[in-house]
């Protein structure tokens, strides 16, 4: 069970999460979720706001 904010951010989150429901069983689906995810990482990794001092 996911537990999700309303508005935008749960409705991405709540994507997210079907998403990766659904990429157990798709492994297209689950080659471009990780992708995504990977680029979102390097993108929140690359952000000097979100770098601790």
């Amino acid at each position: 069970m996911g537990t999700l904010a309303i508005g935008k951010a749960g409705a991405i989150n709540a994507a997210l999460l079907a998403t990766s429901i659904l990429a157990t069983g798709d492994a297209a689906i689950r080659e471009r979720y990780l992708a995504y995810r990977q680029a979102q990482t390097e993108k929140a990794l690359a952000d000097d706001d979100l770098v601790m001092p």
